[in-house]
This record gives C-alpha cells, structure tokens and sequence, in this order.
C-alpha cells in the first residue's frame, strides 16, 4: 500500500524550497505527499521584499477535515512554520492525523550560518522545543541545534567527538532520533550525523564552495522517503546527502543565480532508482 505524508511546511512560490522540493522527492520516492502549506510566501525569504500570507486558520480547517475522513498518514512531517499559533496545529495533526506506528518528523527550521531567521520569534523559537519533544526524528542544522541546547547559535562541533556529544544532548533532552546536518569541521567537506536507537553515524561529503537555500528541504525530504521505504537511518542519511551534493554540483556547473535554488528536478531519477 503506497504510504502518505502530511507534509506541514510554507509554500514559497520561487525559489525551490519548502513544499516544492519536499512534494517533487517524495513523489519520486513512491509516497502520497498531502501538502498542508502553513503560509505562502511569493518567494524564500533570503530574497528580499518578499509577500506572504498566513494560513494559520486554514491549517485548522483542514485537519478538522481530514480527521473526520479517517485520513491517517504513515509520516507528519513539518517545517517552517509563520506563527507560534501553528506550533499548536502541527501538534494538532500529529495526535489526530498520524497512522497507529507512524512517524512525526520535526524540521526546526528556525536559522542557518549561525543566525536565527528575520521571521523567527524569540517565542518561536523557545515553542519549538515543544515539537520537538513529541518528534520521533528532528532533523536541525548546526545553528538549530544550538538553539535547542541553548547554547551559541553561532557555535558549531569543531570534531567528531563533539558532534557525538551534541547529538546526544539532544537525544537526551527530547528523546527522538536525531538528524544533524551542516557538519563541516573536516577541510572540504560538509555532512550530516545521525543518531537513532539502533545507533548511528558520521558521513561527510565532499564539498561544492556555493550557498543555495532549500538544501536542508531537500536533504530532510529525500531522508524520509527512503526511511519509509525500509533504508536505516544511517543509510538514509548517506544517500540524502549524496543526493543533495549532486543536486548542488549539477546547479552550480549551470551558473545560475544561488538565490534560485537547486536544480533538482533532472536528478528526480536518483531518487526513483
């Protein structure tokens, strides 16, 4: 049976982050993704004067919806949030939509390189602990992580022992599997650890000297669909990254502008193979 995830994140028009990437993986993945957008954004917001519109309200009525439909999702996966109210719905959907032995998956999308995003509230940011302490997986960067622990955003592990030690702070403090991504204290390259109950992993990739947001949607999307296709954590992890770096090479043998993402779509066939 094809399995479905509530995909609980914005919907940046252009830019490819967010809901477009995240829809087009797990797609090719072989899973039904049920977007549940928590706002609409023109573009990403590391482009300027960007509009937006909240959907709060909206996200209520439709899990109300799906609830009486006896829709249940293998996976409710959720990331950028515009409000503290939708912490409460995201917690919402994961009590009353998740399948019996299903996955919450928490992106704490609240910063990168050491800066928390213009978006983010203070309370935002300490409600977000709330999520993550319901999460089955988190999946935060350097900066993200550092926020949960309270600690520096702008500090990062400067070796392997100390990305153990900081994935094991989290796991002790919210008691999910942990995903941490932005790992780069190894000259030229950058990586993810991962530490789940069955144990876990360092794997770092080469690396490509360009910025492009979006990367973590993509890295988190493709993790999830292989983890609901039976790969391990540790493996998921692997090949996410493999194809976040490819996706990375490609677009920046094309020169675009890195403010207009990835180009993931002619790579779409990694992750169907």
């Amino acid at each position: 049976m094809q399995k479905k995830v509530l995909a609980l994140h914005d919907l940046s028009g252009f830019g490819r982050s967010s809901l477009v990437p995240i829809i087009a993986v797990l797609s090719a993945a072989g899973h039904q993704c049920v977007p549940l957008p928590t706002a609409v954004f023109s573009t990403h917001t590391a482009i300027p004067h960007w509009a937006v519109t909240d959907l709060t309200d909206a996200m209520e009525g439709t899990i109300n919806q799906y609830d009486a439909l006896g829709l249940r999702f293998e996976a409710v996966y959720a990331g950028f949030l515009a409000s503290a109210a939708q912490i409460d719905r995201v917690r919402e959907a994961a009590v009353r939509l998740r399948a019996e032995g299903g996955l919450t998956v928490i992106d704490p999308v609240m910063g990168d390189n050491g800066e928390v995003y213009e978006t983010y509230t203070p309370e935002m940011c300490t409600r977000m602990r709330e999520l993550c302490a319901i999460a089955d997986i988190i999946t935060p960067n350097t900066t993200e992580a550092a926020i949960l622990l309270g600690r520096d955003p702008a500090g990062k592990p400067q070796s392997d022992d100390e990305a153990w030690e900081w994935m094991r702070a989290l796991q002790q403090t919210y008691g999910a599997e942990i995903v941490l991504t932005g790992l780069d204290f190894e000259t030229g390259k950058v990586g993810t650890g991962c530490l789940g109950h069955a144990g876990g992993g360092l794997t770092l990739h080469r690396r490509i000297d360009r910025y492009y947001p979006g990367t973590g949607d993509l890295f988190a999307a493709t993790m999830l669909g292989a983890l609901m296709n039976g790969v391990s954590l540790p493996n998921a992890c692997t090949r996410a990254g493999e194809f976040v770096k490819d996706c990375i090479a490609y677009t920046a043998e094309q020169g675009t502008d890195p403010m207009h993402g990835v180009q993931f779509e002619k790579l779409l066939g990694q992750i169907v193979k």
